[in-house]
């Protein structure tokens, strides 16, 4: 049975590749690594949990949301 459609074709372009790599897979699995170390990194490091901190329960994070949305101005003499 021929396929020939064009995503059939991507797919198979890709699995051929990957399998007849030998020092890609490792390199491959290198990259990976490294993305997710540096965004666990990332998340941790620049984006705390700035409404858990404020905030005990979702009611609250969502009392506190809207309390922004409406009076934007009111948080910078904290």
């Amino acid at each position: 049975m021929q396929r020939s459609g064009f995503w059939y074709r991507v797919w198979h372009l890709y699995a051929d590749g990957f399998r007849s790599m030998t020092i890609g897979r490792t390199l491959w699995l290198i990259i990976a690594i490294k993305l997710v170390v540096f965004f666990v990194i990332i998340k941790l490091l620049f984006f705390p949990d700035f409404l858990g901190e404020r905030c005990d329960d979702d009611n609250a994070k969502a009392d506190y949301v809207r309390q922004e949305l409406v009076n934007p101005n009111r948080g910078e003499n904290r």
